[in-house]
């Protein structure tokens, strides 16, 4: 492939991402060192489920190591179906938390903060779905980091649970056992029975928090938060909070019964 720039498709923060041979390069900004130092810690510390930093290239673009496989959502999710690869989706977040817990961020760390979690404890990927993770032969990875900032463990396990059983009110996608395959989701990640009635509470306030926070960028025409409001997300997370809060009990026979 030598250097040519091959343009890199998917997600809804995709504009400008390219791939070069075995690296990909992304818009840089504020937050790229402190990103940086993050995975950095994650490979010294053993957690291989993510990209390696590789600097900055001459145009200003950060440099990661491209990771092979195919993007999960939406035309190879059902790779994701069959419950022992859903408990290992579980196992990643539980060893990135794990390993994420003893990071101490530069002290001019400049993060990303798109939508603060409350009681923060630490350094959260805050995107963990599905269009995020890519499946290889044998290799997993979660990518696009950018967004990752202070946040809680149930906080990203609360959104992971959105993309991955799905939680989703969408006839498409919506999945008759829905709270079979949180459980085991929730078994895999290994949360006790005090987080577990936590998340519980927790599912639909983070689901609505997406449609919130798309609704204030459009006011202010931020992108590509602007085109998501426009293409109908905002509607989308509103309907699939509604969908979860409506249901509240179903997910606590789930999580607890």
């Amino acid at each position: 492939m030598g250097n040519d720039e091959v343009p890199l498709h998917g997600g809804n923060m995709s504009a400008g991402v390219v791939r070069v041979g075995r690296t990909v390069r992304r818009p840089s900004g504020p937050w790229t060192p402190a990103v940086h130092a993050l995975l950095d810690h994650l490979h010294a510390v053993g957690f291989t489920a993510a990209p390696k930093p590789l600097g900055i290239d001459d145009q200003g673009r950060e440099v990661l190591s491209f990771v092979p496989g195919d993007v999960a959502w939406p035309e190879h999710f059902g790779l994701l179906d069959p419950d022992d690869r859903l408990a290992r989706v579980a196992r990643i977040v539980r060893d990135f938390h794990d390993a994420v817990a003893d990071f101490v961020p530069p002290p001019d760390a400049h993060w990303q903060v798109l939508i603060p979690a409350d009681g923060a404890d630490i350094i959260a990927h805050h995107d963990l779905a599905p269009w995020n993770l890519v499946v290889g032969d044998p290799h997993w990875a979660f990518i696009d980091w950018d967004t990752a900032a202070p946040g809680t463990r149930l906080w990203d396990v609360a959104y992971a649970l959105h993309g991955f059983v799905p939680l989703s009110a969408d006839p498409e996608w919506n999945r008759a056992d829905a709270g079979r395959r949180m459980r085991v989701f929730v078994d895999a990640y290994g949360l006790d029975e005090t987080r577990r009635r936590e998340l519980v509470l927790l599912l639909a306030a983070r689901t609505r928090s997406m449609s919130t926070f798309l609704a204030a960028q459009a006011a202010v025409g931020r992108q590509p938060w602007t085109r998501l409001w426009h293409e109908g997300h905002g509607e989308a997370w509103q309907a699939d909070a509604d969908y979860i809060d409506q249901r509240t009990r179903e997910w606590e026979n789930a999580l607890l019964g």
